[in-house]
């Protein structure tokens, strides 16, 4: 088992989302073996708490004094009232897991009103798993915990997805048209690493233009997509509105997207690439609290970094090739950029095995550039 970066506060209560799978309840249980541990996927349990919240006293031992978490809080969002109330009034931490935050916030819950910290596992980083990490397996199957030790990957993430559809999407009642949103993940695949277009997407999908914009809303309330926005601080040139998604993991893309005889390599690995360095950076960012929103540039003449990372820190931006070589014209996007944002730090993480630099632009192999985010992105 790897350890992961996480690092909360000891003796303060706090959320831990991530979607199914990155590993939260296994990390919850070694990290607080002895915690009173609630599990609302346990079917009573669930029954008795939706039935009565103030019950989760009963789940409690009187002379208690250690952290109280509860599994799965999206599906119970009543429990967060009298949470809110053990917290002040009987000084309980609590440590509160789910995938689907904003299901508690629409739900009319506020997470407690700041009394309780956010934090987000991810899937596991090349800093996590170290001397294990192999780019081209990442590519293949992904960073879930899960993948490391299952004998047949591609299985495991074809039940991943079946799960989430059935468990996750109907259970929870997102949708009623199942095979409507199964169609939709498979044509928003394409959209990897691209920019999104939901008009093409309702019409390949055969799916109404409202009920797509809906449909990505559910992934990224499972925290299983993401819509990227366009870096426009003090723009001076026209840039593209649309954001780009990205899937949370490169095995969850690869295993959702079609391929065929007639595929070519760069349609399908290109993102994945683009997508690994992606998940990679949302991790450090969030584990380390660098601080950083993440965007991309894309100006309408096609200048394009693949991300941009503005904080506290400064700006960083960082452009992906997965080909072996680097062309002068493949760092154009870069060189326009620093010329717009001369204070940034540039980097492309390429294909090959030698670190090089173009002037004020850092060309790092990809395999090393994940395995140093941390140092990057400091």
């Amino acid at each position: 088992m790897y350890s992961r970066s996480l690092n909360p506060p000891v003796n303060k209560s706090f959320f831990l989302f991530g979607p199914r799978g990155t590993g939260k309840t296994t990390w919850i249980k070694n990290t607080y073996p002895d915690a009173v541990y609630i599990d609302l996927l346990e079917s009573e349990v669930f029954t008795d708490l939706l039935a009565n919240p103030q019950r989760l006293t009963n789940y409690i031992p009187v002379s208690y004094t250690g952290p109280v978490i509860i599994d799965e809080i999206q599906r119970v969002p009543e429990l967060l009232n009298e949470v809110h109330r053990l917290i002040e009034y009987k000084k309980y931490t609590f440590i509160l897991t789910g995938s689907n935050a904003r299901k508690l916030r629409r739900a009319g819950h506020n997470l407690l009103a700041g009394r309780a910290l956010t934090y987000f596992l991810h899937p596991l980083t090349a800093m996590e798993t170290g001397r294990d990490f192999h780019i081209k397996k990442a590519l293949m199957s992904g960073q879930l915990p899960s993948v490391y030790y299952e004998d047949n990957p591609k299985k495991y993430l074809e039940s991943y997805i079946k799960t989430y559809l059935e468990q996750e999407i109907q259970q929870e009642g997102m949708t009623r048209n199942l095979a409507a949103f199964a169609r939709f993940l498979e044509v928003i695949s394409f959209s990897h690493g691209s920019i999104i277009n939901i008009s093409e997407i309702a019409r390949e999908a055969s799916i109404e233009r409202k009920i797509v914009e809906n449909y990505v809303t559910i992934l990224e309330d499972l925290l299983i997509g993401y819509r990227l926005p366009n870096f426009t601080k003090k723009a001076k040139r026209r840039l593209t509105g649309h954001p780009k998604f990205y899937f949370f993991d490169t095995g969850l893309y690869r295993t959702i997207r079609p391929s065929g005889p007639l595929d070519r390599p760069e349609e399908i690995e290109g993102p994945a690439v683009e997508g690994l360095v992606f998940q990679e950076i949302t991790a450090v960012n969030d584990y380390h609290d660098f601080g950083f929103t993440l965007h991309y540039f894309r100006t309408t003449t096609g200048h394009e970094v693949d991300f941009v990372l503005y904080g506290p820190r400064g700006i960083r931006a960082i452009e992906v090739k997965r080909t072996s070589k680097i062309s002068r014209k493949a760092l154009k996007g870069l060189r326009l950029f620093l010329k717009l944002y001369p204070e940034a730090k540039a980097y492309c993480l390429y294909g090959g095995t030698k670190k090089m630099s173009d002037g004020p632009i850092d060309i790092i192999p990809i395999n090393e550039g994940l395995l140093s985010l941390s140092s990057l992105l400091k």
